[in-house]
């Protein structure tokens, strides 16, 4: 009796052995189409499978040969294309902008803040032009180190939807936390812990911003943490 319910017990975890693997393939192949065909197929399935199986499916990425951001990479669009909608509907002033402090300037005079980091506007880096064209969409902006202060903002801030800038792994686990918040997320284009990069130009067009920016006399595009150029030649 016994040795019969461990064949079916063990029958049975094969099975469902079988069927997480077949389930954690579809979804990469899911989100491959995604990323690179912009079409977003069966996106609870999707979603299901990278928060429920999260660092599962990180190690079955990389026992096949893939870089496991990838996972982070699918959560970020899916969750992107899956809010945006609902994120456009919501009014500017009940919108939250969420930008890390490594997008500093290496000689930034801010100061920090139990809300973040306090930007003093002098357009050493992008932080600076993103913050001014966001606040006067109306969105709150706040600077942050780390999640500890993305907790204290949530708690202390009334807000429908929320825009963040983070990397790739940051951004995926931050959106899936926010997931009632109607999250949108602009990966970074350099990451690390200093010096890092954003195209302003997707953060700006999340926010709805439709301007050329290339008529501009200077071009938002080349302000980086550790841009040399004088701050007061820049016309915003």
């Amino acid at each position: 009796m016994f040795n019969e319910f461990y064949q079916i017990f063990g029958q049975m975890v094969v099975i469902a052995g079988i069927l997480l693997v077949f389930l954690l393939f579809m979804t990469l192949v899911l989100g491959k189409i995604l990323i690179h065909q912009d079409r977003l197929i069966f996106p609870k399935v999707l979603l299901f499978t990278i928060d429920l199986f999260y660092g599962l499916f990180k190690k079955f990425s990389e026992s096949i040969g893939l870089d496991e951001q990838i996972v982070d990479h699918i959560g970020v669009e899916v969750r992107n294309k899956v809010n945006e909608k609902k994120f456009k509907s919501i009014s500017d002033d009940e919108k939250l902008l969420i930008l890390p402090h490594c997008l500093r300037n290496p000689k930034c005079e801010a100061t920090l803040e139990p809300s973040g980091m306090v930007c003093t506007g002098c357009n050493k880096c992008v932080i600076g032009v993103l913050k001014e064209k966001a606040e006067i969409k109306g969105y709150k902006v706040f600077i942050i180190p780390g999640s500890t202060f993305l907790k204290k903002i949530i708690e202390q801030n009334n807000f429908k939807a929320v825009l963040g800038v983070a990397c790739y792994q940051d951004l995926n686990l931050s959106m899936m936390k926010l997931s009632k918040f109607a999250p949108q997320g602009v990966p970074l284009s350099r990451d690390g812990c200093v010096k890092t990069k954003v195209d302003p130009k997707a953060v700006l067009d999340k926010m709805g911003l439709i301007e050329d920016i290339h008529n501009e006399k200077s071009s938002i595009n080349n302000i980086s943490p550790c841009s040399k150029d004088n701050p007061a030649k820049r016309v915003l």
